[in-house]
């Protein structure tokens, strides 16, 4: 039996009806206007240059927790807080119940299998294995000394040449760089020295910077359309892949180095190679590819 045009008519309604009001159910506490078809998108999109700025106000207006709803049908649809007490609920307190999932681990690709990404038992191996080096006091005392030299022996020279130049400087750049030095080094042994007074380009500080700015423009666009960029190699999904290649060769290289060094390691319990990856190659031989998880 055919339907007639207002049969047909009434049903788009009444679906399109029952879609905006479970959609609105959804969205109790909107932190943007949810236009139809486009939801939300459009505005952040707009906003995305200064997009930490413009959401500040936005989450306070609604105490700090809300919902962005993306384009319809786009699985767009996320519950936005930095309310502390709701981040220690699902980070720490009932952690194991807010699995991360495969999606999750697609988005965070340059994170790799790490504690970042997992669930279950990995997630447990890796956050034993890590609070175990934390709690050290020989690795507490590593970062201290680590960061400290940093501070002396280029973040305060740096701000010292800038003022008796009289030239300006991205304060954000100097402290991005400053803070990946002490990353590199605290995690790795390894220090890429992007903190100098011509600001160097050192390729895996600009790959650890774009692969941030890729994750982020994960979450602003559909899914489908960044697989899609990602399956024709073009757009930021062609620099992402860059970017991963460049991590990974510096990840590889530092831990052939480490290796290359192994029976030093063994036989001399120095507290200037205390840092993460030298502490995990102490205690388990592990494989490259598990050590970069």
């Amino acid at each position: 039996m055919m339907l007639s045009y207002p049969q047909i008519f009434a049903s788009l309604v009444f679906f399109l009806f029952l879609f905006l009001y479970q959609r609105s159910r959804r969205c109790r506490d909107p932190v943007l206007t949810d236009w139809p078809i486009v939801g939300m998108l459009p505005e952040t999109l707009f906003h995305l240059w200064h997009i930490h700025d413009y959401a500040t106000p936005l989450l306070r207006r609604v105490s700090g927790t809300g919902n962005f709803m993306g384009p319809w049908f786009s699985g767009m649809n996320y519950l936005v807080t930095t309310n502390p007490i709701n981040i220690h609920h699902t980070m720490s307190k009932n952690f194991p119940n807010y699995i991360k999932g495969p999606q999750f681990r697609e988005i965070f690709e340059p994170f790799g299998e790490g504690i970042f990404t997992v669930d279950a038992e990995e997630w447990t191996y890796n956050r034993a294995l890590l609070h175990s080096l934390f709690k050290s006091r020989t690795f507490d005392k590593f970062v201290e000394k680590t960061v400290r030299k940093k501070v002396d022996t280029c973040l305060l020279p740096l701000l010292d040449e800038v003022e008796s130049q009289g030239v300006e400087v991205d304060l954000q750049e100097v402290f991005s760089r400053f803070n990946f030095d002490n990353i590199s080094s605290i995690v790795l042994g390894s220090d890429p020295k992007s903190l100098a007074f011509d600001f160097p380009d050192v390729a895996i500080e600009k790959a650890f910077n774009e692969a941030e700015e890729f994750i982020f423009y994960r979450h602003t666009v559909p899914r489908a359309f960044w697989k899609l960029q990602k399956w024709l190699g073009v757009g930021p999904e062609k620099k992402m892949a860059t970017a991963i290649q460049v991590f990974d060769q510096f990840l590889h290289e530092s831990i052939a180095s480490k290796r290359g060094k192994a029976g030093e390691l063994d036989s001399h319990n120095n507290d200037d190679e205390c840092d993460l990856l030298t502490s995990v190659m102490r205690i388990s031989p592990l494989t490259d590819e598990r050590i970069l998880s």
